[in-house]
């Protein structure tokens, strides 16, 4: 028990010190961040996600700002059984635009930048099958994102070490055609 409870709280310790240089969207806006995004490009050092990434597809999160800070998220992810949907609350840690989201064990989510309209690049440090990885996604309003909005995600996750051939342009996909809004 105290080898797995110093053990928990040394991740702690790292995650702190791990995501200290990933600063948040200066002045972040949750009303003007909620509403409707696709997650459009992926990268991550995620052995699932490294077992995975050739065969995902773009998804959306539908997102409604609470009274309290926190985000409370719908997505709607494609796969071979059709659409898989998902609830989270996205906990407001510290600052506006700050997150943890335990039920997907999420231990730090920062929304980086953002001009709310067209594009979005969210840092998630996580926790899955045991194993902590990184991962950095793309937001965008439109299926396609800006080639200004790719720029911008392409110049961050180096930053946080993650590589280039790690990362994913999801392609569109219909089997959650009804773009955040409940498909069956």
């Amino acid at each position: 028990m105290g080898a797995t409870l110093l053990s928990r709280v040394l991740v702690l310790l790292w995650v702190t010190s791990a995501g200290a240089e990933v600063l948040v969207q200066p002045d972040f806006d949750a009303k003007k961040f909620a509403g409707l995004w696709y997650v459009v490009a992926m990268v991550s050092d995620c052995k699932v996600f490294r077992g995975s990434k050739d065969h995902l597809l773009m998804f959306t999160s539908n997102v409604t700002a609470t009274a309290e800070g926190n985000l409370s998220v719908h997505m709607e992810v494609p796969g071979p059984d059709g659409c898989k949907q998902m609830d989270a609350e996205y906990l407001r840690t510290g600052s506006q635009g700050h997150f943890r989201v335990p039920t997907l064990g999420y231990l730090d989510v920062r929304v980086v930048d953002t001009d709310y309209s067209s594009f979005a690049v969210v840092y998630i440090y996580k926790e899955l099958e045991g194993a902590l990885s990184t991962l950095v996604q793309l937001y965008s309003r439109t299926q396609e994102a800006s080639p200004q909005a790719m720029k911008t995600f392409q110049d961050f996750y180096p930053t946080v070490g993650l590589p280039h051939d790690m990362m994913v342009a999801l392609p569109k996909s219909d089997a959650c055609s009804s773009g955040g809004q409940g498909a069956p």
